[in-house]
């Protein structure tokens, strides 16, 4: 009788195992469909007010309120020849594109820098100077508005792109600082000791060994400081006011939201945030590959 049990119990063990395998995948189904249905959804919510408005810049005013969600009749490039000249948007875009291209240079330059030496360096007080980098991650922007205001203007820097491109970099440190800090720290010490020895000195270490090992987590974040200079709206609306000809694109596409939602050329505004919308989208889709490589290469070092 004992030995005529064991299959049977044998047997027993692996059913309750298949069906207990059984219930696993049934359960992480769930889970899987879920989190799909939910990136679906959110990739929904994002695309699909983007393509709206691409279509909508194509479109005449009377289209646009006659049937808002249909597809446009012809393609009126005019909209985007109006929004660039009339509505000064060419020259707000390159106003934008000086400023943005100085200040993420600048921030990357004095941000890997100041990272590297935090990273490779001991001395005395490291601790406490990089921890006051990163502290500024904990201060929003309009905390410091009214004292900033003043900073520059008694500078003389009001109303100037210089100083905007460097308050542009102050508020960029500290998420760079922080981000290749730990980056350089992934990077083989190897590598820069073989450089020393044979008489590399510091400063070549760095620019010619280093940095270029570096590049994938300098391309990330250059990329996340130009997304957020190109969309910045509350700094060059306290620190560029009076004279439109220095406007940024996003004051440039606020003040022609106000005009043209009374003059009621929607046709024309669509087309002006098309094209301020444009650069984002492209550096992303061009860079997405070295964002996440950038992202990941600390972590699989």
């Amino acid at each position: 009788m004992t030995t005529l049990d064991k299959p049977s119990g044998v047997a027993a063990d692996r059913g309750r195992a298949a069906g207990a395998d059984r219930a696993v995948r049934r359960d992480l189904g769930v889970v899987n469909a879920l989190s799909h249905g939910f990136l679906l959804f959110w990739g929904a919510l994002t695309v699909l007010p983007l393509l709206w408005m691409f279509l909508s810049s194509f479109k005449s005013n009377a289209e646009i309120l006659a049937d808002p969600w249909g597809l446009p009749g012809e393609l009126r490039f005019d909209n985007w020849a109006r929004a660039w000249t009339t509505a000064h948007i060419g020259r707000y875009f390159l106003n934008s594109a000086i400023v943005v291209t100085g200040s993420v240079a600048l921030t990357m330059l004095m941000g890997a820098t100041a990272a590297y030496v935090f990273a490779r360096y001991e001395f005395r007080g490291r601790q406490l100077a990089y921890y006051l980098f990163v502290g500024g991650l904990m201060f929003p922007v309009f905390l410091a508005l009214v004292p900033l205001f003043f900073v520059v203007r008694n500078a003389g820097l009001f109303g100037t792109w210089t100083g905007l491109v460097l308050v542009y970099a102050a508020y960029s440190l500290p998420f760079t600082v922080f981000f290749l800090t730990a980056f350089f720290r992934t990077l083989p010490t190897s590598v820069a000791e073989a450089a020393l020895v044979d008489g590399c000195g510091h400063f070549r270490l760095f620019f010619r060994v280093m940095l270029p090992m570096a590049r994938p987590g300098m391309i990330s974040v250059a990329i996340f400081n130009f997304l957020s200079h190109w969309n910045q709206f509350l700094l060059p609306q306290v620190l560029l006011q009076g004279d439109d000809s220095k406007w940024m694109l996003a004051q440039g596409l606020a003040a022609l939201s106000v005009s043209q939602g009374y003059a009621g050329d929607y046709a024309q505004l669509f087309a002006g945030l098309t094209i301020a919308v444009l650069p984002v989208l492209l550096v992303y889709v061009a860079f997405q590959r070295q964002v996440q490589s950038g992202l990941t290469a600390g972590q699989l070092k």
